[in-house]
């Protein structure tokens, strides 16, 4: 697991500000808000919300995860696997 560069910022929806963490990697994008308890991805031009529960994503793995090809995401916790967090509409 590794850290990633931040990315240019306001690519994420409306309503959640100044994230705890974000970075880009290949065709990726992710920014992890700890108030909201959301990371939002942005993949393929679309952006996913998802509900983060207690974890406190830092850093996404170098290689996708699983047999869905979802990326894992890195926290004091543990790994996360984003399939494992529920979406937020």
């Amino acid at each position: 697991m590794k850290p990633m560069d931040p990315p240019a910022s306001g690519w994420w929806p409306a309503g959640l500000d100044n994230p705890a963490s974000s970075g880009a990697q290949n065709d990726l994008r992710y920014a992890f808000f700890p108030e909201q308890r959301r990371l939002a991805i942005q993949q393929n031009g679309k952006v996913t919300q998802y509900d983060t529960g207690d974890h406190q994503i830092n850093g996404v793995s170098q290689q996708q995860s699983g047999a869905s090809g979802l990326p894992s995401f890195s926290s004091p916790q543990g790994d996360v696997d984003l399939g494992s967090l529920k979406k937020v509409d």
